[in-house]
Parts: structure tokens; sequence; C-alpha cells
């Protein structure tokens, strides 16, 4: 093998086995962070798929039932259930929609939910630390690779649902 063909073998090498550890963290991620929300979820008495709804909510602001569904992939009644629990607890308040009252929409409480908030202050700590070591550039670069991420991540689900 010629002295150019082996570096790019070993270039090649190097990249599939980056781009493997890079999958297999991802994946201890997603463990990791699932595990933070049961351990919240469970000082609460959330399930998993309320602290999804919450965040959705949080995040896209008042969403009608189906809006809700929708975006959580849930079917409109299994959504009713939940938005029942979550009612029930003090997290979520339906309203009318000021622009069509025959409309609901769903809002999240903002005081009960920093309550909530205030359980994930530790991770959020770190998180500050962490990304403290990272110069503009990089964080550019870790914020684009996550949003990327993310859309692969949509993606998927979507061609799922539709199968």
């Amino acid at each position: 093998m010629s002295p150019v063909s082996s570096r790019r073998a070993e270039e090649i090498r190097r990249r599939q086995n980056a781009s493997s550890e890079i999958r297999n963290v991802l994946r201890e991620l997603r463990i990791q962070l699932a595990l933070l929300n049961y351990s919240v979820g469970s000082e609460v008495g959330l399930k998993d798929i309320d602290l999804d709804c919450l965040d959705i909510l949080d995040t896209s602001g008042p969403l009608s039932p189906s809006a809700l569904a929708r975006r959580a992939g849930l079917h409109p009644a299994t959504m009713t259930g939940i938005l029942d629990r979550l009612e029930r607890g003090g997290w979520i308040v339906r309203e009318r929609d000021p622009s069509d009252r025959r409309a609901v929409l769903v809002r999240v409480l903002p005081d009960r939910y920093a309550d909530l908030l205030r359980l994930y202050s530790r991770m959020s700590r770190s998180m500050n630390k962490l990304l403290a070591g990272y110069s503009d550039s990089e964080l550019e670069t870790i914020a684009d690779f996550l949003r990327r991420t993310v859309e692969a991540g949509r993606d998927a689900t979507e061609e799922l649902g539709e199968s």
C-alpha cells in the first residue's frame, strides 16, 4: 500500500471511529436525560409524556389540544387524559382562545412550571460551567450540530409516523 493510500485509510478509520463515538455518546445522553426526567417526574408525580407536553407548551406558547397532540405525536384521546392529569395537578389551564371563543388553548402555569425548573437547576448549573469552557465559534458549531440532530430526529419521527 502506498503512503498516500495508507494515510487516507487511516483518515477514514479515524473519521468512522469519531462518528461512531458521537452516535454512542448521543445514545448515552438520551439515556441520561431520560433518567433525569424520570427522577424529576417522580419528585412531582408526572410521567415522562407529561413533562414532554409541558416542555412543548413552554417553548411553543399556548396551543390547542389538537396542536399539542400533533407536536407530541399522540392521539387526541390520549392527549385529553394527559391534559386532565396536568390540569388536576395545577400545571396547566385550558382557556378560551381570545381570537375564537369556541376554541380552547392550553397554557402552562408559570409559577408551577418554575417549581419544575428548580428540579433541573443542578443540571442547568453544570451545563453553564461546561459551556463556559468553549469559545464562541465552538459554541456555534455545537449549536449547529445539535439543531441538525434535532431535525434528523424530527424527520425520522415523521417518517415512522407515515408508515
